[in-house]
């Protein structure tokens, strides 16, 4: 048997049926291979090589079309409870005021329920939702469920206000905090420096700046005196005594990060939504999708956006990337002050291109000093709310430097640190390294790691926790995203099969989530279409248990085709995207005209 391949049943494999190559395909494939072979410049044998090779899919598709609404076809907000005497105070306003020509062009509703209304006793997209009959009176009007109560608290957390956005945007926020840290790190790294040094031979003593160095300790009194002024007479940052959207004025103990199932901050699918149906099937922690620091400090919307909590999230934490302190620092304090967070995770393990090329992500793995700064200063910051890093292996495959960094990283203040067993060259290619995860564990005097990588199964789990015993918790990822009853599984210690119904039904769960999340309108619907389409990219790579051949499924293993045992089990093990589309249809109704879907990863990497 090849390896790599999960083989199936045979009373449920399918016989493919191989295409014929058109020839237009044939020209383009030969013209590639001769584009190829001039540009790389080895000649015959690299050409050779290349048509032996199948093309690897890597990265992103980045040139997907993405679908994106006519905002001139949005109705006014003076509107969007029903016909009102209150007129549009705006002389410019480019919005929709003919509420009759809005219904007209709306469409019909997507279904009778809407469930936004059923679960909070109001629909605040009023007659722009796409189930707002369910909600209008006679005349039209949006209209409040009996069991509604205005002085409910809010299911959701976090998000910027526009008191706080406006005070980013005019540079009003004091960061004085934050600042004050990063000096005090920075006389720590120096005097380190000057140690070291000293200990070599290499400087004399007297090259040490001391004068510099008394300098900085005023400046750092004058600021902590600035500091003290603040907390007496005034809030620091945006939180005030009486603020109830921001953190809780009771703060819980340090978390204790041993022994749990960690679900890992995973861009674009890790929304919220999809943590609430990872937290129903176990998972103990949960992390919002990974947040850039500058567009966190200048106040950006949806880049706050990923910092929203759902209450069901009990540890909840926020990835930060960056690649300047200072801007982390800011980020680290603005989140602290702002939002309802348990802990606040740094990812130097980032291998987005970009990402890398501007000194963060997996780039901080290699600039030590800026690191060193960064940990000491974001970890120093509120003690009761933990700083922890995210890394790789190393950024170079063959060039493993986590062993060198974690006992760093422990001694500069973090509180964890969770370790992605690949490099960033490997990406998500070959196997995770568990046994240089637990040579770098072993290396934490008291600090926790959290292993990750490759666990797709219980018997995974409990494989790694026997090769990694220096381990404290495990994080999980695309286990996640392709079933994410992995949690259970693992906590109950046996193998489910969800049903293709169960599956839908969960499916279903997801989209009203995100109605919930990103709102019942036109916009809302096609945001939670979208998210379901990307999800779909990952749940479609289940392979039901009892159709395998050797069983449990492995992360890196490709099925051979096969049939479900239903329609909708087949439909949902489709590769083809237009299949994901059927499915979105069946819960979110038709697709907008022109509307098609490309998946924002390239999904042949198991």
């Amino acid at each position: 048997m090849e390896p790599g391949i999960c083989y199936i049943k045979p009373e449920f494999l399918v016989e493919e049926v191989k295409k014929p190559v058109a020839e237009d395909d044939s020209n383009k494939r030969k013209h590639s291979e001769s584009a190829e072979t001039t540009n790389d410049g080895n000649g015959e044998a690299n050409k050779f090589q290349k048509n032996n090779k199948k093309e690897r899919k890597r990265g992103q598709n980045k040139n997907r079309p993405v679908y994106k609404d006519d905002r001139t076809t949005h109705l006014c907000n003076t509107l969007i409870n029903g016909p009102t005497d209150n007129k549009c105070a705006l002389e410019n306003c480019r919005y929709v005021h003919d509420l009759q020509q809005y219904l007209a062009a709306k469409g019909e509703d997507l279904g009778e329920k809407c469930v936004v209304f059923e679960s909070k006793g109001f629909c605040p997209r009023g007659v722009t939702c796409r189930f707002a009959k369910s909600h209008l009176d006679a005349e039209g009007r949006n209209i409040k469920a009996p069991h509604y109560d205005e002085n409910t608290p809010p299911t959701t957390f976090n998000g910027i206000t526009s008191e706080l956005q406006i005070r980013l945007r005019k540079r009003q926020y004091d960061f004085s905090k934050c600042k004050k840290f990063i000096r005090q790190a920075e006389s720590m790294r120096d005097k380190r420096k000057a140690e070291k040094q000293e200990e070599n031979g290499g400087v004399k003593e007297e090259n040490v700046a001391e004068p510099e160095k008394e300098e900085t300790e005023q400046e750092i009194t004058e600021e902590e005196q600035k500091m003290e002024a603040l907390e007496e007479n005034k809030p620091l940052g945006s939180c005030g005594d009486e603020d109830t959207k921001g953190r809780d004025a009771v703060r819980k103990a340090p978390i204790d990060f041993r022994e749990k199932l960690v679900l890992s901050p995973l861009t674009t699918v890790g929304n919220l939504p999809f943590r609430r149906i990872c937290k129903e099937y176990g998972a103990d922690i949960t992390c919002g999708e990974m947040a850039c620091c500058v567009p966190l400090v200048k106040g950006m919307t949806q880049e706050w956006a990923l910092s929203k909590r759902h209450e069901s999230e009990d540890i909840f934490g926020v990835q930060l990337c960056g690649n300047n302190p200072n801007i982390i620092a800011q980020a680290a304090q603005l989140m602290q002050e702002t939002a309802k967070v348990d802990f606040l995770d740094l990812n130097i393990g980032c291998p987005i291109e970009l990402i890398y090329q501007q000194g963060g992500g997996s780039a901080l793995m290699r600039r030590t000093n800026i690191l060193e700064l960064t940990v000491r200063s974001c970890s120093a910051l509120n003690p009761q709310i933990p700083f922890t890093v995210k890394m790789r292996t190393g950024i170079y495959a063959d060039k493993s430097v986590a062993h060198d960094l974690v006992p760093l990283v422990e001694e500069w203040g973090a509180a964890a640190v969770t370790l992605h067993g690949r490099s960033r060259e490997q990406r998500y290619t070959r196997n995770a390294n568990w046994e240089y995860i637990e040579e770098c564990a072993a290396k934490a005097k008291n600090m926790p790691i959290i292993g990750n990588g490759d666990i797709l199964n219980f018997e995974d789990y409990t494989e790694k926790r026997k090769i990694a015993p220096h381990v404290s918790s495990v994080m999980i990822g695309r286990g996640a995203l392709i079933k994410p009853w992995i949690f259970q599984e693992i906590k109950e210690q046996k193998h489910l099969d969800p049903s293709s119904t169960e599956r839908f039904e969960m499916m279903r769960k997801y989209v009203n989530y995100g109605l919930e999340h990103w709102g019942s309108d036109t916009k809302g619907v096609e945001n939670t279409r979208r998210f379901l389409l990307e999800w779909q990219s990952f749940l479609y790579r289940y392979i039901p248990y009892d159709l395998m051949l050797q069983p449990p499924q492995k992360i890196n293993q490709r099925p051979q085709t096969f049939r479900g045992r239903d329609e909708m089990e087949t439909l949902m093990s489709s590769s083809n995207s237009q299949d994901w589309v059927k499915l979105s249809e069946m819960l979110l109704g038709p697709v907008p005209d022109g509307f098609t879907f490309v998946p924002k990863h390239k999904a042949n990497s198991y």
